[in-house]
């Protein structure tokens, strides 16, 4: 059984709140030229045409926590009689079209609740896999174990929030599954920020988070980044930089990034909705507004935020 060994490592999310400075996180007074962020073509598969995602809920999700994530997914690909709007889930995801391939249409397949906690509340990554194989897996699909606020995970909120891997069928067969966490209750400064103040750092106040759920809309913040490494480095061949078992892949490599002028501790200028005072970057289905993180573009080499 071999792995993608992609992690959001709690570290790596942490370069946001120090002033450590990267190529992807450039300061404004920085008198350098920096060289472009490249992600280098492992001439791998890629997941593109019709992908379909399974959903594995695992734990206890209200309805109104599983239409936030379920609609997160089904406006990857919203389209009107005019297109997608420049600021919309739509918009921020067809960035992954100019990966070799062409588009990545995200549909979702089937989905499946364990709310009675079939394997306990403390979770080893081969539960992990266990629950992804609960659903038939496809070649060019991702199945998504999502985890509630009161389920632990191994190295959960210690060195990662969410991952993508693979998994090989009896057939020989790379199969590509997916695990993000509520980390409401655990560790939302590591995992939900910049709806939390981090653990260290900085403690500026927090942005409101735009469906008022502070765990869940970290999920879709750490969903938006594993999808889109699963679909563009889904079995270790595809774009990313640095090694295979710990890579920077299409978002990680832009992490703490959501809007123009972001750096270290700040997370950039994004959209402030004037009745709740949430804050957003993208619109979505049944009028969800989200926070989604920036994601690097082939084309111009950097690192592309919706605003």
């Amino acid at each position: 059984m071999a792995f993608n060994n992609l992690y959001i490592k709690i570290f790596v999310l942490l370069l946001v709140v120090f002033a450590t400075q990267t190529k992807a996180t450039p300061r404004i007074l920085d008198l350098v030229k920096q060289n472009p962020l490249v992600l280098k073509y492992h001439k791998g598969i890629l997941l593109k045409g019709n992908v379909n995602v399974n959903l594995i809920w695992y734990g206890k999700f209200t309805s109104t926590q599983r239409s936030i994530i379920v609609d997160f997914f089904q406006s990857l690909n919203l389209k009107n009689r005019h297109g997608s709007p420049p600021l919309s889930v739509a918009s921020w995801w067809r960035t992954t079209t100019n990966y070799k391939g062409g588009s990545s249409i995200i549909n979702i397949g089937k989905q499946v609740f364990d709310q009675n906690y079939s394997l306990g509340k403390s979770l080893k990554d081969a539960q992990i896999v266990a629950l992804a194989s609960k659903v038939s897996a496809h070649v060019n699909g991702v199945n998504v174990v999502l985890t509630a606020s009161d389920v632990a995970v191994e190295d959960f909120c210690m060195s990662r929030c969410g991952t993508h891997r693979y998994i090989r069928g009896k057939n020989g067969k790379k199969y590509a599954y997916a695990w993000v966490g509520n980390s409401g209750s655990q560790c939302p400064g590591q995992c939900a920020w910049p709806f939390q103040k981090p653990i260290v750092g900085p403690q500026t106040p927090p942005l409101v988070a735009p469906n008022g759920d502070v765990g869940v809309d970290g999920m879709v913040i750490n969903l938006a980044t594993v999808l889109a490494g699963a679909v563009t480095n889904p079995f270790d061949g595809g774009y990313f930089q640095g090694s295979p078992s710990a890579p920077l892949e299409a978002v990680t490599a832009c992490i703490g990034i959501f809007g123009s002028g972001a750096f270290p501790g700040y997370p950039g200028k994004v959209l402030v909705d004037k009745k709740t005072g949430a804050s957003y970057n993208a619109q979505g289905e049944n009028g969800r507004k989200y926070l989604l993180p920036a994601m690097w573009d082939p084309v111009t080499l950097k690192c592309k935020t919706p605003v």
